[in-house]
């Protein structure tokens, strides 16, 4: 079963190999479902370096050198969040391409009760694009699945339009 139809896995992933680059993820909305996408890919071993699921603060802080200050006013979830996310899971992994992604799959009081995710992607210590995604509210897996596919649709154009 392809859990990540539309999405172009394997494109990115020759792209990637094809200039000797590599990937890492910092994730926490998506629990784990970046790492999954990007090790079902055709000849993962040759670009995707792993990822982190950094679910609360303290573990954004002490893996991913998320500001905590900031962290804690924004419940973590917030475009300067993700982008430190992705800039920081580079030299975790030794990764040329970073993603970070934090948000709300399920509405909450600290998001008002609505879903959205800040997601980041950066590229040798440079944050490429970073967007918020605010879908219609929907089951919690759909909601993972839907910022996934986005990213990746996201990262698609970025490293093609790299070429």
């Amino acid at each position: 079963m392809n859990l990540f139809p539309g999405v172009y896995l394997d494109e990115i992933g020759r792209m990637l190999c094809k200039r000797s680059e590599t990937i890492a993820v910092g994730e926490s909305v998506t629990s784990g479902l970046m790492q999954l996408a990007f090790s079902s890919a055709e000849g993962s071993i040759g670009f995707y370096q792993g990822g982190i699921t950094a679910y609360n603060i303290a573990q954004k802080y002490r893996h991913l050198n998320v500001e905590p200050i900031h962290a804690l006013a924004c419940n973590c979830v917030s475009a300067k969040v993700a982008a430190e996310m992705a800039l920081h899971v580079c030299p975790l992994f030794g990764s040329s391409w970073g993603i970070g992604i934090t948000g709300y799959a399920t509405p909450v009081p600290e998001s008002n009760n609505e879903v959205f995710a800040y997601f980041a992607i950066a590229f040798k210590g440079e944050i490429k694009k970073a967007e918020k995604l605010s879908p219609q509210k929907d089951e919690t897996f759909n909601l993972q699945l839907f910022y996934c596919k986005e990213v990746l649709k996201t990262l698609m154009e970025i490293i093609g339009a790299k070429m």
